[in-house]
């Protein structure tokens, strides 16, 4: 996890968790480790919420677009 935010430059990145959602990070520093470290707070882009994550909770980390990238329909 710390790789991925010290990253330079910085790549916006995706927290997939263990029920399903999906966290997006857009700038490193709306991310913060607390207590000792296996708690992660990770602010919402232009809003005052947040969600507190248990790291152990994390299933993967997707770097850069995460979006699955659409079929081409057959003509």
């Amino acid at each position: 996890m710390k790789q991925v935010l010290d990253a330079d430059p910085f790549r916006p990145f995706t927290l997939r968790l263990a029920d399903g959602r999906a966290l997006r990070v857009l700038n490193p520093h709306n991310v913060a480790f607390l207590g000792n470290g296996r708690t992660l707070l990770v602010a919402h882009h232009k809003s005052e919420q947040f969600d507190l994550i248990d790291l152990l909770l994390v299933n993967s980390i997707v770097v850069g677009n995460s979006q699955t990238p659409r079929r081409r329909k057959s003509a």
